[in-house]
């Protein structure tokens, strides 16, 4: 089938060598990486099983792609060209000479250049909010299950009450305009020129608990240390406290740490929706490994109840986290394809890959239709990450 000027041997070539410091680079890590695999603890096993190499390869080969996107990327994303809307794949501008290896889409962009840029937007969310939301579900999901009682009880009833909203219209409220513009206190936002609406109101709480468990993990850990707790504690305030001025209040002096509006909207909804789940996982794990004899021991010893929830308790409990960190990567990745889909996740014209599908979604086309590259880009990632979690579980289960 003629698809344009180039034919589909040319495509498929083309593709391949734009990717050229994706391959360079998996093949410097992987090979790195099966070298001195007895010396990586659970990360060197991962290269004992397939599913674990193929899982590792996948999850590489995008973060290659976001790292190096300006390079494999042959135009900027949100460029129209004239004549080129709904090209087919292989079609030559006739100004630039460029060609668009997967065709243009009803904007005239290539579809090429979005679905590689698309990946860096998942890439700067979907680990970091995930990430987010474990620091949150572990800061309250700990006590919960060491001191059990009344706390256990008030936290899960939050939990659960999270939990039993519908997920997909707590975060279609979330990221509405009318619920993310709503100000609860206009003298204070005209005072300071900082919004207060609901998703930075939530933020203010949320990014507040990551910075308390660090400097409580520090603090139990070299208390009688001053010449490492001082240090520490003073530098983890000064980095914490900058980066939650510049996330929650876009108060950065500066300007290095800013994040979008939209995406402090996902940010929030992601890390309320997953730390209820991560709050439940770790609450059980805390519950179950208080009782073993090393706890006991710590006890006895006299060790402050944070020490021994964060540096006895904790790191007893990272085999299923890790597997659980892996799986909600995905889940967030879907979830952004899936709010992008529908018009809630960034901004119209966004490369994202849900985005991205949604503007394609209106265009009849026999032949590689523009929404096949960004939905197999989707789902390769989050079958990487399956596959990975898969092979974590599997290495957990045998230590």
């Amino acid at each position: 089938m003629d698809l344009g000027p180039i034919g589909a041997a040319q495509i498929i070539v083309g593709i391949f060598f734009r990717f050229w410091p994706v391959w360079l680079s998996i093949g410097w890590v992987m090979g790195l990486s099966f070298a001195f695999r007895k010396r990586l603890g659970l990360y060197g096993q991962l290269f004992d099983s397939g599913a674990g190499i193929l899982g590792i390869a996948i999850c590489l080969f995008w973060l290659f792609t976001a790292i190096f996107a300006t390079i494999v990327a042959p135009l900027d994303p949100l460029a129209q060209m004239s004549m080129m809307k709904n090209a087919l794949p292989g079609s030559i501008d006739h100004g630039t000479k460029q060609v668009l290896l997967l065709g243009g889409d009803r904007l005239a962009r290539d579809v090429f250049s979005r679905m590689i840029y698309g990946s860096r937007v998942v890439m700067a969310i979907a680990p970091c909010a995930t990430a987010f939301a474990l620091i949150v579900g572990i800061s309250l999901g700990l006590p919960a299950g060491y001191y059990g009682g009344r706390l256990d009880s008030i936290l899960s009833f939050f939990a659960n009450l999270v939990l039993a909203f519908p997920v997909i219209l707590l975060f279609y409220l979330l990221v509405t305009p009318e619920i993310r513009e709503l100000s609860f206190d206009n003298w204070l936002s005209e005072a300071t020129g900082i919004g207060v609406s609901l998703p930075r109101s939530l933020a203010a709480f949320l990014f507040l608990l990551p910075i308390i468990f660090f400097l409580t993990l520090f603090h139990t850990r070299f208390k009688h240390r001053p010449d490492c707790h001082n240090p520490l504690i003073g530098l983890t305030a000064l980095i914490a406290g900058w980066i939650y001025a510049g996330l929650v209040f876009d108060a950065d002096p500066l300007g290095f740490v800013h994040i979008d509006p939209n995406q402090l909207n996902i940010f929030v909804a992601v890390v309320l929706g997953s730390s209820p789940s991560v709050f439940r996982i770790v609450r059980g794990l805390t519950m179950d490994i208080k009782t073993r004899d090393y706890v006991a021991a710590a006890q006895t010893r006299g060790e402050s109840p944070w020490y021994i929830m964060l540096w006895e308790i904790l790191p007893n409990a990272r085999g299923p986290l890790i597997v659980d960190t892996c799986l909600r990567i995905g889940y967030t990745t879907i979830l952004l394809g899936a709010l992008g889909y529908f018009g809630l996740g960034l901004a119209p014209e966004s490369p994202d890959w849900g985005t991205s599908i949604k503007d394609a979604s209106r265009l009849l086309r026999s032949f590689i239709h523009p929404a096949l590259p960004p939905t197999i880009a989707l789902m390769s990632f989050v079958l990487g990450l399956n596959l990975l979690a898969d092979s974590l579980r599997e290495q957990s289960m045998k230590d």
